[in-house]
C-alpha cells in the first residue's frame, strides 16, 4: 500500500502551499472565466463580473468557515486560533453559498442587474467549481465516508493511489468526496447543455436547477459521510438543507412559471442592457 499524499504542494519560503488551495483557486479561475463568457452572451459586462467576485469570494470563504465552526463550536471554543486554519480544511459548501448569494443579491441591485440573470450565469460554473474542490478533500483525507473493504474499492476500479488515500484511519472508507465531484461535474455538463436550448429555461431556473440537482445529491453523499455537522444531535444539517433546498427550488419554479411572461425567458433574443440609475440604459 502507498503512503498517504503530502496534503502540501510545496513551499515558498516559511509559507506551505497546500493542494487543498491550489484546487479551489483553480475552479476559481477556471469558474469566473466561463461566467465571463457568458455573461458576454447575456449583456452583462465582464467589470461587473470581475467587480463582484472580489466581494463574493472573500465572503464565501468567511461565511463557510463561519458555518463550521459554529456548528463545531464545542471543539473550536477550545481551539481558537484554529479558527481560521482554513488551509486545513474546515469549510462548509452551504455556508458558501449562503455568503455568495447575499453578495450577489446586494451587488446585483446596486448595480441595476437581475439578480436571477446573474444566479443564472453563474450556476454552472459554481457547480463545476464544486466538482474540482472536492479534490481538495481528497488530497486532505477529508470529508470521507464510512468504512468500507479494499475489495469494494477495487470493484469501483479505482487506481491504486486513490484507493491508498482513502485508507485513514486504520481502515478504507467510502470515497464520498470522488462521487460529490462526479456528481456536480455531471451536473455541469447537464446545465450546460440545456442552458442554451431556446424556450426551455426562464431566467432563474437555470439556477434553480442548479440548486436540485446539487441538493439531491448532496442528500445522499452526506448520508454516507462520518463528519456530519448535526443538529439536534441525529439531524445531518447538509441534508436537512439539501431537503429544504430541493423542495424549495421546485415551488419557486411552479410559482414563477404561473406568472407566465412576467418572467422574461433566460434565452429571449435580446441580451440584457444595464440601465443607470436614472433608470436610462447606459450606452455599451
Amino acid at each position: 500500500m502507498l503512503a498517504a499524499l503530502n496534503p502540501i504542494a510545496f513551499h515558498l519560503g516559511p509559507i506551505q502551499v497546500h493542494w487543498y488551495g491550489i484546487f479551489i483557486a483553480s475552479a476559481v479561475v477556471i469558474a469566473v472565466t466561463l461566467a465571463v463568457r457568458e455573461g458576454r452572451r447575456r449583456g452583462i459586462d465582464p467589470d461587473d463580473i470581475y467587480d463582484m467576485i472580489l466581494w463574493a469570494l472573500p465572503a464565501s470563504i468567511i461565511a463557510a468557515r463561519l458555518y463550521y465552526v459554529g456548528f463545531e463550536w464545542s471543539y473550536y471554543s477550545q481551539h481558537l486560533n484554529e479558527i481560521i486554519a482554513v488551509w486545513d480544511g474546515g469549510i462548509a459548501v452551504y455556508g458558501s453559498l449562503i455568503g455568495a448569494g447575499l453578495v450577489v443579491y446586494f451587488f446585483c441591485r446596486s448595480r441595476f442587474i437581475p439578480v436571477w440573470l446573474m444566479l443564472d450565469v453563474a450556476a454552472p460554473t459554481v457547480i463545476m467549481a464544486q466538482g474540482i474542490g472536492r479534490w481538495g478533500n481528497f488530497m486532505n483525507q477529508e470529508a470521507f465516508g464510512q468504512v468500507t473493504s479494499l475489495s469494494f474499492l477495487q470493484g469501483l476500479h479505482l487506481p491504486h493511489w486513490l484507493i491508498s488515500q482513502m485508507f485513514i484511519s486504520g481502515a478504507y472508507r467510502q470515497p464520498t468526496y470522488l462521487y460529490e465531484s462526479v456528481w456536480d461535474i455531471l451536473g455541469f455538463i447537464f446545465l450546460m447543455s440545456l442552458r442554451h436550448q431556446k424556450g426551455w429555461f426562464k431566467q432563474g431556473e437555470v439556477f434553480l436547477g442548479y440548486v436540485m440537482w446539487y441538493s439531491f445529491g448532496r442528500f445522499f453523499t452526506e448520508g454516507m459521510r462520518t463528519d456530519s455537522l448535526m443538529l439536534f444531535g441525529n439531524i445531518r444539517v447538509s441534508q436537512l438543507l439539501s431537503v429544504i433546498l430541493f423542495i424549495g427550488a421546485i415551488v419557486i419554479i411552479i410559482y414563477r412559471r404561473r406568472l407566465g411572461n412576467q418572467v422574461p425567458m433566460y434565452l429571449d433574443g435580446n441580451p440584457f442592457r444595464k440601465k443607470s440609475p436614472s433608470g436610462k440604459k447606459n450606452k455599451e
